[in-house]
Formats: structure tokens, C-alpha cells, sequence
């Protein structure tokens, strides 16, 4: 079966490069899917996962906080700011970073920026729909 190069990078460092047979990803207007051969393409990233189907057929998934997905006939790239494997993310921590973020948007006395609040949610919920993706595809709890 025919494959594309994945390279999923944050600011900070690769987080994956290999081969995938395909790949899904967040774009800002609804989820794309890229097999090889794929039309090029550059497109922003919504928070969210991207999911990395290997020849095995197994999927990995990886959180981005949103960012580019440029797309070539054998090669795609993703470019966040924050990328960790989805198997990394810390549920009791996102949980709370959640509820402080709903906490700002519904406190109407609170001196807050709506924008940076209503961005925190937005983060903590992708990353929430990531975790519980990965354990149902390991079947995990």
C-alpha cells in the first residue's frame, strides 16, 4: 500500500515523523483527510486531534492547539505552537483548566479577557475529545 511522509512539529520539537497510510487532521473549516497522492494544500489548524493511521492499520493520535497542515503529493507537515502525543495529556489537568475557563466566561463581575477565556475552553475541550479518542482506540478507560 502506497504512504505519505508525516512531520508533526511543535515550537518546541518533531513529535512524530514517519510513514502513514493516512492522515486526519483539524483544519479550521471541518476535518480533512489525506491519502498519498493528495492535491497540495495549506490550510490553519483548529485545536484539536490529528489522527495518524500507520500500514499496520493501528491509529495515533496527536493533540495540536491549532497552527498549519500544508499538505504535498508524499509529504504532509503540521505546524503548531503546542503538539503532544494524545496518550500525554494529563485529563485531571485539562479538566481543571476547563472549569477555570468556563468559571471566567459565566463570573460577569470578573475583569477578564473573553477572547483569551473563550480560547482556553475551546483548548481544554480539544484536548478532552483527544484523550477520549485515544482510550477508545486502545480500550482504555
Amino acid at each position: 500500500m502506497a504512504t505519505i511522509q508525516v512531520d508533526i512539529v511543535s515550537a518546541e520539537r518533531e513529535i512524530f515523523s514517519g510513514e502513514a497510510e493516512m492522515v486526519f487532521a483539524p483544519a479550521i473549516l471541518g476535518e480533512v483527510g489525506i491519502a498519498p497522492g493528495h492535491t497540495p494544500l495549506v490550510t490553519r489548524l483548529a485545536p484539536g486531534e490529528v489522527r495518524v493511521r500507520q500500514e499496520n492499520g493501528e491509529e495515533e493520535g496527536f493533540y495540536v492547539s491549532g497552527g498549519m497542515l500544508e499538505v504535498q503529493p508524499k509529504v504532509v507537515t503540521v505546524l503548531s505552537d503546542t503538539a503532544m502525543r494524545a496518550e500525554d495529556l494529563d485529563e485531571a489537568a485539562v479538566l481543571k483548566a476547563r472549569e477555570e475557563a468556563e468559571r471566567q466566561l459565566h463570573d460577569r463581575d470578573a475583569n477578564i479577557d473573553y477572547a483569551t477565556a473563550l480560547a482556553k475552553n475551546a483548548e481544554a475541550v480539544a484536548q478532552l475529545q483527544a484523550i477520549r479518542r485515544m482510550r477508545k482506540r486502545t480500550g482504555r478507560s
